[in-house]
């Protein structure tokens, strides 16, 4: 009898120990990780799942870059361009839409280049221009990095030529180029979700918001294990699965700070 539990107590663990070892790393944005999205969700996929995952919170770019490289399973990420040119690449085997939130400009009260309440992007970036009011860009390839550039294309302003005097390229996430707002009193573009999650707010606050083009979808891709045989597709595509899953998409909603949701599910829409 002591023979037989002492074999059934080896199998227990040994169980266990293989469900432990069940991980998969997800090269995501800065967002879903300061926002403080992954700190509540990821758990919860661990407990239903018994996968543990591991996050590369990096920006959008350098995100599909791990993904091109087959150093992660998954990219969930925000820049649908990008995220197009890394399927026709056929570096994904399927893109899902998982949640959407929306960009905003952020700037000091005092608003020196007058734009709060103005729900033209396009408008308000062509006054902090006009007004070479200091505005900080994060500078990093990231999501956000990218659709900062396509409004100011849609502005019709060169950033460039104020490089280094009222705009500022810092290469960092989003929480450092909000601490470098709050800190010189400057203007930058943010994810909401970030944003609500920021402390350090200072004389910040949100001044220009609404625009249709300000909107934020997230997509997931399963990184093709054909070419990256050591991608983790079979547990990777659990997570994909969990997160467009009505637990999953009830989960993101169920997601807020100060009694506001951060981010909207729409996998089903």
């Amino acid at each position: 009898m002591k023979k037989f539990a002492a074999i059934a107590a080896v199998l227990f663990w040994s169980t266990c120990a293989c469900a432990q070892d069940r991980s998969i790393t997800v090269a995501s944005t800065t967002s879903t990780e300061q926002s403080g999205l992954f700190g509540y969700l990821l758990p919860l996929f661990s407990k239903a799942e018994g996968i543990a995952v591991k996050v590369v919170a990096v920006g959008t770019g350098q995100a599909l870059d791990i993904g091109r490289r087959g150093d992660a399973d998954v990219v969930f990420v925000h820049d649908r361009p990008a995220e197009d040119k890394f399927m026709s690449e056929g570096q994904g085997v399927k893109r899902f839409d998982v949640m959407y939130n929306d960009f905003i400009i952020v700037g000091p009260k005092s608003d020196p280049a007058k734009i709060a309440d103005d729900r033209d992007v396009a408008d308000a970036l062509r006054k902090i221009a006009a007004a070479r009011a200091p505005f900080i860009s994060r500078g990093d390839k990231s999501g956000t990095h990218a659709a900062e550039l396509r409004l100011w294309k849609e502005a019709g302003i060169d950033p460039a030529t104020g490089k280094d005097s009222w705009y500022r390229e810092i290469g960092q996430g989003m929480g450092p180029a909000l601490n470098m707002a709050s800190s010189s009193n400057a203007y930058v573009l943010s994810d909401r979700g970030t944003w609500l999650s920021f402390k350090n707010r200072g004389e910040l606050a949100i001044l220009t918001e609404g625009d249709k083009r300000l909107f934020n979808q997230y997509g997931v891709m399963l990184v093709n294990p054909d070419k990256h045989p050591n991608v983790k597709a079979k547990d990777g595509q659990a997570f994909i699965g969990w997160l467009i899953s009505q637990k999953g998409q009830d989960a993101i909603a169920g997601y807020k700070v100060g009694g506001e949701q951060l981010f909207f599910p729409n996998a089903s829409d």
